[in-house]
């Protein structure tokens, strides 16, 4: 449980699969359940992104007085779409909707949904409310100046579920969904609010990724971030100041027996999209949405790549990836 890795407090889900439902028969505060009667045998009582959102607020007031660390992963918006008809009908018969059909081989349990265009806009929005709820009590604490609020998204769109990312234009200019290493799945935005440090309307475009947030947090708060990690500080970007650069930004993940790897090395950004698929190229200053494939013509950016997708790759007992990697070279 995470108060027993670092946080005093903790109050959510413990399991991954039920995270991805909004009627849970019960939630953990610590190492105990906290059962929902009103969502027993199926019932739709208690919404899990509102009492999760309640006790935020509980933790913020119990804690304004002294420094405080409150990390509020919001489930929504997510699969299922799934949301109570106070935030659904707001949207409701506003948008071309095509209902999404149940299919227990592919639907990872969500249920069918008349209006799934119309939840999930109506997620953002709850989401939205909820935020400018936070803020109004920053303000009302008087610590609105004091605090410095970090808000991002774990990966891009997806129409799992039965939204239409191509209806609300989700990755904008980007290519790519959910579980894919094109920018339309890794890049997403952080939006940082820091008072007297930040300058309001200030646009980075630095590189970095979620595992440079810990140092940038350390050098914050005067902590020192742990030796030998691949983060660094970000206080630099975030000033509007030269920043380093990382020598590479590299991702793989497996899934389905398909070993996917990306590196990201400063205006290049290769792809492959399993061991014995050809590595792609792409310029992200000239192609942001990755449409032509260059590596024919930058055969020194693939053999740079090999070599990153080599040494970036660390074993481990729990991820075997060494049979996915289907006998690539140790």
């Amino acid at each position: 449980t995470p108060n027993k890795k670092g946080f005093d407090h903790f109050f959510g889900y413990l399991n991954q699969h039920i995270a991805h439902f909004y009627y849970p028969e019960y939630l953990w505060e610590n190492d105990k359940k906290v059962f929902l009667k009103d969502n027993e045998n199926g019932k739709k009582g208690t919404y899990s992104q509102d009492i999760i959102f309640k006790k935020s607020l509980e933790f913020l007031k119990n804690n304004k007085d002294k420094p405080f660390f409150l990390y509020l992963p919001f489930q929504i918006p997510h699969a299922e779409m799934a949301v109570p008809e106070d935030s659904l009908n707001e949207y409701k018969g506003k948008f071309p909707e095509k209902p999404f059909q149940y299919d227990p081989k592919n639907s990872a349990g969500y249920h069918g949904q008349k209006y799934p265009n119309a939840a999930y806009a109506a997620m953002i929005t709850r989401m939205d409310k909820q935020i400018g709820e936070l803020f109004k009590k920053l303000k009302e604490y008087g610590i609105d100046k004091d605090t410095i609020v970090f808000f991002s998204s774990d990966n891009g769109p997806s129409d799992e579920g039965g939204n239409s990312t191509k209806f609300f234009d989700s990755g904008g200019p980007l290519r790519g969904e959910k579980r894919s290493f094109y920018e339309g799945a890794i890049r997403v935005p952080m939006i940082v609010r820091y008072p007297g440090k930040i300058e309001p309307g200030l646009i980075s475009a630095h590189p970095w990724a979620f595992w440079d947030f810990m140092p940038t947090a350390a050098e914050i708060a005067g902590a020192e971030a742990p030796k030998g990690i691949d983060g660094m500080s970000m206080v630099k970007a975030l000033k509007g100041m030269p920043q380093k650069d990382h020598k590479y930004l590299y991702w793989e993940f497996e899934n389905n027996h398909i070993f996917k790897q990306a590196v990201r090395i400063g205006r290049w950004k290769a792809i492959r999209n399993d061991v014995d698929k050809p590595i792609q190229v792409y310029d992200l200053e000239a192609d942001l949405g990755e449409k032509t494939d260059i590596a024919a013509k930058y055969p020194d950016v693939v053999s740079e790549t090999k070599k990153i997708f080599k040494e970036a790759h660390v074993e481990n007992k729990n991820w075997p990836m060494r049979i996915v990697l289907k006998g690539t070279p140790k």
